[in-house]
């Protein structure tokens, strides 16, 4: 049984707030800058232009990449020969209180959802937690921004609407939410399980490299099928029009009940950011 101390993770979590917010993730700079040069909508491409030059500006004055610092989602995956000395979810919630307020990070929690009171540290924070065999801890900070999280969807398909229902659904949520989630955006899909638990695998899905396909290959090609649909929307960066609706979309699946059909549509901005360490 390998000890980790709640001190350690507070640290860690602290740390990964501030180097998520200001540092995207490489595979999306990748995919940005692949977009800027298949982009041939002069509009778009300055859009996208402008983008890699934010991103710079916060890699080089460690600043946030947006405003929107998010509502901080952390997403443990525990070894099972893990012992924690310590209260894990206070852990969590000191380093998001500490990371938000020693790097000035806007606080964007409300301690009730209709009373609107703000927290005023940022805390608490979201924890999907998944237990693993092994003696590690991973750890994933991923601030999520509303502007995206507003737009996302999910529906309780019958399994008679199959194959052509899930994409269609997907297509429309993208659709319906037009410039407002600031694209291009990154698309996550949760097909299957429950209700929560397809919000769930889409928010996962989020988490994957955007270069990195689903393993299965049916659904590493309806991943490409959709992006390529999306796509042709030409909603476009920033809603003005273009090839460069999304940079990917990334599906996670489930089994589920004979009687059912899940599907949630968890959508991100640009600015899709996540920082992993491993303890």
């Amino acid at each position: 049984m390998r000890e980790i101390s709640a001190g350690t993770i507070t640290e860690v979590v602290k740390r990964l707030c501030v180097e998520a917010n200001c540092h995207l993730p490489q595979d999306v700079k990748n995919c940005i800058s692949k977009c800027y040069e298949q982009e041939n909508w002069h509009q778009a491409k300055e859009i996208l232009e402008r983008i890699v030059e934010n991103y710079h500006i916060a890699d080089e004055q460690n600043q946030p990449i947006c405003q929107d610092t998010g509502v901080a989602c952390v997403f443990l995956k525990v070894g099972q020969e893990v012992h924690i000395d310590g209260d894990i979810n206070e852990a969590i919630n000191e380093g998001v209180r500490q990371g938000y307020t020693e790097g000035y990070l806007r606080k964007s929690v409300v301690r009730d959802p209709l009373d609107r009171v703000n927290t005023g540290d940022n805390t608490p924070a979201m924890i999907y937690c998944e237990l693993v065999p092994g003696d590690k801890l991973e750890i994933t900070v991923a601030p999520k921004g509303f502007g995206s999280e507003n737009m996302s969807q999910i529906k309780m398909l019958r399994p008679s609407d199959g194959l052509q229902g899930v994409k269609d659904f997907v297509r429309k949520v993208v659709e319906e939410a037009g410039p407002n989630p600031c694209p291009p955006i990154v698309v996550g899909v949760g097909v299957g399980g429950t209700f929560d638990k397809a919000a769930y695998l889409a928010k996962k899905a989020l988490m994957r490299s955007t270069e990195e396909r689903n393993p299965n290959p049916f659904y590493a090609e309806l991943e490409q099928q959709l992006l390529d649909e999306i796509n042709a929307l030409g909603i476009g960066p920033q809603g003005f029009g273009g090839r460069t609706t999304a940079l990917a979309v990334n599906i996670e699946q489930y089994p589920t009940h004979i009687a059912g059909l899940p599907v949630a549509v968890n959508i991100n901005c640009h600015v899709t950011r996540h920082k992993t360490e491993v303890l």
